[in-house]
């Protein structure tokens, strides 16, 4: 497989549709990553009410659009869709904490 264009060498629809494709691929990739640091967590955590941390999840969502405005994006969507991706990864680290736990 080739590496995709960078969206300004893209000059057709196909182009932008491979570049995407293969970006979707490395943020499955970091998807994994992601949720591994989740399984850890569970892990270590030793009660179940130390999962979900609103401050946490306050300090993560703070960053990452801070980190967006930087880099040019509307800070307040990626925090939306960070939102999603934090509260997915908190039902994930609540199945495996309760799955190490059964």
């Amino acid at each position: 497989m080739t590496s995709a264009k960078m969206p300004e060498q893209c000059n057709t629809m196909i182009e932008v549709r491979e570049g995407v494709d293969q970006v979707d691929r490395e943020l499955v990739a970091l998807l994994v990553r992601r949720f591994g640091y989740m399984d850890a967590a569970a892990r270590i955590k030793a009660e179940r009410g130390a999962v979900r941390d609103e401050a946490r999840k306050a300090q993560v969502l703070d960053n990452v659009a801070r980190e967006a405005e930087a880099a040019g994006l509307d800070g307040q969507r990626i925090r939306a869709v960070w939102n999603e991706l934090v509260e997915q990864s908190i039902a994930h680290e609540f199945d495996r904490w309760d799955g190490m736990r059964a």
